[in-house]
């Protein structure tokens, strides 16, 4: 079966633009090429309004009675929220028809979608749901004057698609895999050799045949492996198998095109089961991000001194990510976690404000800030990382940036 075939079939079943469901696929469009066409760039396009906005993200997986809880903090919200517009405002009218249209989608969503987001602005004309396979960490409703963005960035970030290779002698199988689960696999079955009871010459000859079949093998599996990490856009790939036998074989096939995108290697059997295999390779996939965040981190520190590529703190990034400068954006996982001063983010809001009559985040609320930065950063920065441990960016209010170009201090940076 060809792995590039089932995956697009498997696409076109995750989407239903109808009703404006769309699943990961296009999501990850952004982490191939961040400034064309997506679901998430597409939300950081629409225009702030005088009207309620609600970005509602819900965790649809179900608790340990077996139960999805969202409805009750869902109908919660939905009530308190309410009390925020006056008795017969444009603003209540909006908000009442965006609460009748959220009840009756809220009532058709499918059992087997694990994270879900809503998007409403009647007054805009506005309603947009999207389901995952993936959760949301946590319920998030937010009304604003435009769509919030950032736990979805987050779970774009934090969810990639990756490849597990695993192999033996016998046989060899490809996984196109996501956080809790095997999109797709390919097997891949080794050509066998037959063993031979002769000695001396005969027995070298036969242990060249051997290796050459082996090594022949693994090209076939590296040229497979090779069309999907360039047809999905995989940044990943997990080595599992024989480490002393199987895998170096296959290292020793790679390019460095490949060899680049080998995160870890695990020892595992070829009949290892599949949650075994999905828990095994997700643990090489976490050791892996943490190490990279602490380097990252570790590297943006190095590099933040005067006129150096490091910039850290909400005010400095939100600064260059005006100018374009930014190239890698970091932000802590826990946007409730983000800390600057007011009026210095005022001050770059209004330095950097649009000359037509568009509006400004505001300072006061961090959920906007944090926005903000994704939103620039979707416009010129080639990667958006969102770092989990919240200790490692907590001196710097949880924001930073790695530059592609510094500018000096008489540049004009407006």
């Amino acid at each position: 079966m060809e792995i590039n075939r089932v995956v697009q079939e498997e696409t076109i079943k995750w989407q239903n633009y109808t009703t404006g469901t769309n699943f990961l696929k296009d999501l990850f469009k952004e982490k191939k090429e961040m400034r064309k066409s997506g679901i998430l760039q597409t939300l950081a396009a629409v225009e702030s309004t005088d009207k309620p906005f609600i970005s509602i993200y819900l965790n649809a997986e179900p608790n340990e009675h077996g139960r999805d809880d969202f409805n009750i903090f869902l109908k919660k919200q939905l009530s308190v929220h309410e009390g925020r517009f006056a008795e017969e405002s444009p603003e209540l009218e909006s908000y009442k028809n965006d609460v009748k249209k959220i009840q009756n989608y809220v009532e058709k969503i499918p059992a087997s979608a694990d994270g879900v987001a809503i998007f409403a602005c009647d007054a805009e004309d506005y309603f947009k749901t999207f389901e995952f396979d993936v959760a949301f960490e946590e319920h998030r409703f937010e009304i604003m004057d435009r769509p919030h963005i950032y736990p979805l960035a987050r779970l774009v970030d934090q969810n990639p698609q990756f490849a597990v290779v695993l192999a033996d002698l016998n046989e060899t199988r490809i996984y196109l895999m996501q956080r809790g689960r095997i999109i797709n696999s390919e097997e891949i079955e080794n050509e066998k050799y037959t063993r031979s009871e002769a000695g001396g010459w005969s027995q070298m000859r036969y242990q060249r045949r051997i290796d050459e079949m082996r090594k022949q093998n693994a090209k076939e599996v590296i040229n497979e492996l090779e069309k999907l990490v360039r047809d999905e856009d995989i940044r990943q790939i997990v080595l599992a198998g024989n480490k002393d036998v199987v895998i170096p074989i296959l290292i020793e096939q790679m390019d460095d095109f490949l060899s680049e995108k080998v995160v870890g290697t695990t020892r595992m059997e070829i009949d290892t089961p599949e949650h075994e295999i999905i828990d095994k390779a997700e643990f090489v996939i976490n050791r892996f991000d943490t190490l990279q965040d602490k380097e990252k981190i570790d590297q943006l520190k190095e590099l933040n001194y005067a006129e150096g590529k490091g910039i850290t703190g909400v005010v400095n990034t939100l600064k260059a990510l005006a100018n374009g400068q930014v190239q890698e954006l970091y932000l802590t996982a826990t946007f409730d976690e983000i800390e600057y001063d007011e009026n210095s983010v005022k001050e770059i809001l209004d330095a950097y404000a649009p000359a037509e009559d568009g509006e400004m985040p505001s300072a006061k609320n961090s959920h906007e800030i944090a926005d903000e930065m994704i939103i620039r950063a979707l416009e010129s920065a080639e990667r958006i990382r969102f770092i989990e441990d919240e200790n490692l960016l907590e001196e710097f209010g949880g924001a930073g940036a790695l530059l592609r170009y510094t500018m000096s201090a008489n540049q004009n940076q407006t």
